[in-house]
């Protein structure tokens, strides 16, 4: 019996690697391979066949101040990881993205447990992003191979030593072909005469009071110019429901919620019948792009956490969406902290519900991201990738 433990943690941690584990067990049953994997994940990871030790799925925070709720819960999920190294060792740890749990994770199982082979895909975005002078994490040092998702990301730890492979972007085995936009807003309700806009703003507490009452604020001033705009936020987590059906309130935007537990399956509807999204950075635009929804994208912490990052650790960044960074231009519009408000939201979005030129300069930048994502395939080359480290 082979063992995995795989860790991971948010919604888009816990949605990767249920691909992830869906393509290890179809892997092994192809290699006649008898497999247990044990997750650090979600609901999707149970769901796809792991037995889950702990739910991380809701731990997610960017900054220190926002991080500190989250200590103890993170001291006990360490506990319990560390019993379990102990009585039921995995044969080897696959950690996806969830930058700080796993990089410490990394590096007490390379002291502690160092036989133990560490496989990271999904790695910081380190090509991309810097500290200081340039400092990166010790990812290389406690890893025994990377999965690249990017080109340059492969290039990046290889220069620097890394046993890396470029196996693709997996947005790119769950993009498939939409339902037609007319059914789609039939379901949802939708006259011919209706746009519909998606605020999407939040998969971590954190982005719930800082990012969505802007977001709301912006698509309350949309509506003032386009009465027939209608507005639909699918919710990030069940506990964000509540609070996202406020926020509208107080706003007085003509919208709805999803509820968390239809918006997955809603998801293909509310591409497909999308005019524009506002949203937040991270994965969630590389899948927008991916569907050829028109975006804004922005995001906003603490002042606190803000200064720190600027001032102290000289954190650099030259795009917060990955559509941008991969692209290496600014193609999709981006409102970082001080200059995340409602108005210059409102002034980037305008042109994009009201300009057919401007929508169709972002869908053609859409076009020339699809070819740097790889081929489809990506979760069934990691996966062999993976089963082969271990067969070595």
């Amino acid at each position: 019996m082979l063992r995995l433990l795989i860790s991971t943690g948010e919604v888009s941690g816990d949605l990767q690697g249920s691909l992830l584990i869906e393509a290890l067990k179809e892997e092994a049953l192809r290699r006649d391979l008898s497999i247990e994997i044990l997750a650090l994940g979600g609901n999707r990871m149970e769901a796809a066949g792991a037995e889950l030790i702990a739910d991380t799925a809701p731990m997610g925070a960017i900054g220190l101040l926002e991080a500190l709720p989250l200590v103890l819960p993170t001291l006990l999920i360490q506990s319990k990881v560390n019993q379990l190294l102990i009585s039921r060792p995995p044969d080897a740890v696959v950690l996806i993205d969830y930058m700080g749990a796993n990089i410490r994770l990394g590096n007490r199982l390379r002291k502690h447990f160092a036989k133990i082979p560490i496989i990271y895909y999904i790695a910081p975005q380190e090509w991309a992003w810097r500290i200081g002078d340039g400092g990166t994490t010790d990812l290389i040092a406690f890893t025994d191979k990377i999965l690249a998702i990017f080109q340059a990301e492969a290039d990046f730890y290889q220069e620097r030593g890394g046993n890396v492979v470029w196996v693709g972007h997996p947005m790119i085995d769950i993009h498939g072909k939409l339902p037609d936009c007319s059914f789609a807003r039939r379901e949802l309700g939708l006259s011919p005469e209706q746009k519909l806009l998606l605020l999407l703003p939040a998969s971590r507490k954190q982005e719930l009071r800082y990012l969505m009452p802007n977001l709301a604020k912006a698509a309350a001033m949309l509506q003032a110019e386009d009465s027939n705009l209608e507005v639909i936020v699918p919710a990030g987590q069940e506990s964000f429901e509540f609070q996202l059906r406020e926020t509208l309130k107080r706003e007085k935007v003509r919208g709805r919620v999803i509820p968390a537990n239809q918006a997955n399956n809603l998801k293909p509807i509310l591409l497909s019948a999308a005019d524009l999204a506002l949203s937040k950075s991270g994965t969630v635009n590389m899948e927008l792009a991916l569907h050829g929804v028109p975006q804004v994208v922005g995001y906003k912490v603490s002042r606190t956490t803000a200064f720190i990052a600027r001032n102290i650790l000289k954190f650099k960044v030259e795009h917060i969406s990955p559509v941008n960074l991969l692209l290496e231009e600014r193609l999709v519009p981006e409102l970082v902290q001080d200059d995340f408000t409602a108005e210059k939201i409102f002034q980037l979005a305008m042109p994009l519900l009201s300009q057919k030129e401007a929508r169709l300069s972002m869908l053609e930048g859409y076009r020339r991201l699809r070819g740097k994502l790889g081929s489809p395939g990506v979760t069934s080359r990691a996966a062999g990738q993976i089963l082969d480290f271990i067969s070595q």
